[in-house]
């Protein structure tokens, strides 16, 4: 495994290109903008961001519930594919259906919407904790920045077709009349997402369990082993303080992937406008993710969070301040600078801190604490933002999640805590 370009590392990263079209095109841009301007047009009421950030956070907690105990089962069955492969089913299932919710009909598409949510997240339990199966530990920081660099890649690519396709006046495509094609850009995104998600589940093995056991005993005895690693967790205190950090600063970074497209829409942005800084988000974030790899590797995964987490501070005090579209691109770019790689080193470091055979069990708590940190992002705002009736100031509450989470990861030791997971394997 000298080298990361191998057939193993390649299908397992190839995931990140698979379901970055639902981050780019349903979470980001397309969902948001349509939900305001198609499914809760008519309403009487122009505050999108409290129904939104109520869903967020509402699939957030269901992932939350079922994180860890399906982990803690995978590790002991050896099932960490076929949860994938369920999360993969139905996470695509719902996505495409959302092109069949009518106009008007927005508490509908708010429960489509979270239960794609849920295939997208439940699935990306078990694509983290594979990444142990395919790298090795000096391996770990640049074959995770792959999956990101392939993810930003790909998603750019599908949110360019679905801005193509839905903008005709501006490419000068005259196929698309009415909203209602345009929503039919989510069957895409469900096809596109089942497609590449092939080479993961046909080209990688993940690792086999000491003792393979049947369903139903994996599912009592990971229900056991949940509640052993849970007491464990809590005792592992280099583990617990950069989950708690984790939980804090990927918040943030959450709120702002989920949230921006809505932000910007209420402060007046025109919809082209955002799709194209998406875009540029996008294809800045192909190769800056394997750069803030690299950058991983020379001086370490928790010097380039830290970085990265200053950098968001700074952007989150930019966007409470922006006026011009022009403030929006420049945003655009440093977010594609920094977000893959904030994202990719924390799921490095963590790997690295953690007895690889419970992967898919500490994954589950790693991301169980991700979701349930974007539970606070997205009601923070709502909040806010109903109180102060002030979408400013609502993205401004986004900082203390930042300092919280940066002051804590600054604290945690990585020596001992890849001590303790080396004896934890044994």
């Amino acid at each position: 495994m000298n080298s990361i370009f191998n057939k193993r590392t390649m299908s397992w990263a190839f995931y990140d290109w698979a379901n970055s079209a639902y981050t780019t095109i349903v979470i980001t841009a397309f969902f948001p903008i349509l939900f305001g301007s198609y499914w809760f047009n008519g309403t009487g009421s122009e505050n999108t961001t409290t129904p939104l950030g109520i869903a967020n956070a509402t699939a957030s907690l269901i992932v939350v519930i079922l994180a860890p105990i399906l982990g803690a089962i995978a590790d002991r069955g050896g099932l960490k594919k076929r949860f994938l492969l369920m999360f993969i089913i139905i996470g695509v299932f719902f996505v495409s259906l959302l092109s069949f919710v009518n106009q008007g009909q927005w508490q509908l598409a708010l429960v489509v919407y979270v239960l794609s949510f849920v295939g997208f997240a439940g699935a990306n339990v078990f694509y983290d904790s594979m990444l142990v199966d395919v790298s090795s530990d000096e391996k770990l920081d640049i074959t995770s920045a792959l999956g990101f660099s392939l993810g930003y890649l790909g998603g750019g690519i599908a949110l360019l077709g679905c801005v193509v396709f839905s903008s005709p006046a501006k490419f000068g495509i005259e196929r698309v009349t009415s909203l209602d094609e345009i929503v039919m850009v989510f069957v895409f995104v469900g096809l596109w997402w089942a497609c590449f998600s092939l080479p993961i589940l046909i080209g990688v093995k993940e690792s086999k369990p000491q003792e393979k056991l049947p369903l139903g005993q994996a599912i009592s005895q990971g229900m056991k082993q949940l509640v052993h690693t849970f007491k464990e967790v809590r005792k592992l205190r280099v583990v617990f303080m950069f989950l708690l950090a984790y939980w804090l600063y990927i918040d943030g970074v959450d709120t702002i992937i989920a949230m921006a497209a809505d932000y910007g829409h209420r402060i007046g942005f025109d919809q082209g406008d955002l799709f194209m800084a998406f875009l540029v988000t996008q294809f800045v974030g192909f190769p800056a993710a394997i750069l803030y790899g690299k950058l991983g590797e020379k001086l370490g995964a928790k010097t380039g969070l830290l970085i990265a987490i200053i950098i968001y501070i700074g952007v989150t005090v930019y966007a409470y301040f922006m006026n011009e579209v022009s403030d929006f691109y420049i945003l655009a770019i440093i977010v594609g600078l920094v977000m893959g790689g904030i994202q990719s080193l924390s799921r490095s470091f963590f790997a690295r801190i953690i007895p690889k055979n419970k992967a898919a069990e500490f994954f589950g708590f790693y991301n169980m604490l991700g979701k349930l940190a974007a539970v606070l992002g997205p009601l923070l705002m709502a909040v806010i933002s109903q109180t102060s009736g002030s979408p400013r100031l609502s993205i401004l509450s986004i900082i203390v999640l930042f300092v919280a989470g940066g002051t804590l990861l600054y604290f945690v030791d990585e020596k001992e805590g890849i001590k303790m997971a080396k004896e934890l394997e044994n």
